[in-house]
């Protein structure tokens, strides 16, 4: 179905959320359960949802007694070989309050460049949705290469999203909307909506503040404009907002998308 409007959320029959790593790791660990709610939520309602995660590598940080995260690939791919497992765990543990099925899905960006492996995907995924299972996407960090990675995870779900024709892509991070300069200056002001095509070249548009996190801002707008370009709107909000986006609250900023 096509969503015209934020308030369009609250039907969407297939939707893949995003939640990055500082909303879910650390001192925002419980935080969790919230996202998890509002996901059984549109479940309940007979939703298609699709998590795509970050947090591995924050995740396995403190197992391994790192408290910064570390510029080698080798030691990141180790942090997120024994981060993984411990985050779908966290996840599984909380969906079961539901009695939801978690799924794991790990790609790297060659999975889904090639006709073969991206039709594989595909497939799966769709399976996995049609047998009421949660997919829980993440970016296989541990065989990724620096020449191969997404770079973030905010593009990995535009992609998900288009790879599985989603009605909607919910973006969570820190910050509620998209403002015209960061939140913490002086003046910002909410964007409600950014039309298709609109240039957004007068926003200040920043980058990740997290320690653990790779995106930000600049990262999420990339991403709306891949997923709007193939026809699936974007809601950008915050992770304590979760609930109200997906029943189709008036809150966050609304990407709309390129008609097809």
């Amino acid at each position: 179905m096509a969503l015209q409007n934020r308030s369009d959320l609250a039907q969407a029959k297939r939707i893949v959320v995003k939640v990055g790593s500082s909303s879910i790791s650390g001192a925002n660990e419980s935080k969790i359960d919230h996202l998890v709610d509002a996901l059984a939520s549109a479940h309940a309602r007979g939703a298609e949802v699709i998590l795509v995660s970050s947090g591995a590598i924050a995740t396995g940080m403190p197992l391994l007694g790192f408290s910064v995260k570390p510029e080698d690939l080798s030691t990141s791919q180790a942090l997120a070989a024994v981060g993984q497992s411990r985050l779908i765990s966290r996840y599984q543990t909380s969906l079961e309050r539901f009695g939801i099925v978690a799924a794991q899905v790990l790609l790297t960006s060659g999975d889904l460049e090639g006709n073969e492996t991206r039709a594989n995907a595909q497939s799966a995924i769709d399976r996995m949705v049609s047998l009421r299972v949660l997919p829980i996407v993440n970016e296989n960090d541990t065989v990724a290469t620096q020449e191969i990675r997404f770079g973030d995870n905010d593009r990995l779900a535009a992609l998900v999203a288009v790879l599985v024709s989603a009605d909607a892509l919910v973006l969570l991070s820190d910050v509620d909307s998209l403002y015209n300069m960061p939140p913490t200056k002086p003046g910002a002001k909410r964007i409600d909506e950014v039309v298709f095509g609109q240039d957004l070249a007068e926003v200040e548009i920043g980058g990740s503040s997290s320690s653990v996190g790779t995106g930000g801002a600049v990262t999420k707008v990339q991403a709306a404009r891949v997923a709007t370009e193939a026809g699936v709107p974007v809601l950008l909000t915050s992770t304590d907002l979760v609930a109200s986006a997906l029943e189709g609250g008036q809150v966050g900023t609304w990407f709309a998308a390129r008609e097809i």
